[in-house]
């Protein structure tokens, strides 16, 4: 029997509405790389506050929508921060630097397995809900299937709103379940995807 592990992760994020009237607090730089949106933000709000350009952060940030900016989603406040479209291949290394400390073998980053996991990332965000069984793919077994991934055993972690690569695998590595896919020794592949504040790996073996 194939076990089947899909560990769950919440992600609290905790959003301090400030009023109109409230006075933005000012940095004369930005103390970070990234920012984390949270609601009511938009760009002329976040560079205001950061003293910053609001159309040099609208191109630092061309995937983001800014009259729809989504809460959790992940945006650069610095031209020398890494683009949020090479966090995927940085989590994947990740999981092989951690793989390498218990001896075991590194897993292939597959294209076909990263599109599913960024269709899934997609689908946590577009369609605002945070489950392993999506209302439009169902489980992410059956989303791998449909997407034409053959597999002898298959597992999937997912996170929302952690800012970086470093942030969210150290999250993964201090839940035992997520660790336990991580560190399997059953799986020879993996798909990274990152999608809005989304996280999402799907691992698979044959």
């Amino acid at each position: 029997m194939i076990k089947r592990l899909i560990p769950l992760l919440l992600a609290i994020i905790l959003a301090f509405p400030i009023g109109a009237s409230a006075e933005i607090k000012m940095f004369k730089e930005p103390p970070f790389d990234f920012y984390k949106v949270s609601k009511g933000d938009s760009f002329w709000f976040i560079a205001q506050r950061y003293g910053l350009d609001y159309r040099k952060l609208m191109e630092l940030n061309p995937s983001v929508v800014p009259t729809n900016m989504q809460v959790g989603s992940v945006i650069r406040l610095r031209a020398t921060a890494d683009s949020p479209s090479s966090f995927e291949e940085q989590v994947a290394q990740l999981v092989n630097q951690e793989r390498a400390k218990q001896g075991l073998g590194s897993l292939l980053h597959r294209a076909d397995i990263k599109n599913v996991a960024e269709k899934k990332a997609m689908d946590l965000i577009n369609s605002n809900y945070f489950s392993h069984t999506s209302p439009n793919y169902g489980s992410p077994f059956d989303m791998l299937k449909t997407f034409g991934i053959t597999y002898r055993t298959a597992g999937e972690n997912i996170a929302k709103g952690q800012k970086t690569p470093q942030e969210v695998m150290n999250a993964w590595m201090n839940s035992s379940g997520h660790r336990a896919n991580i560190l399997n020794a059953n799986f020879d592949s993996i798909g990274v995807g990152y999608y809005n504040g989304a996280w999402v790996q799907m691992f698979t073996g044959s």
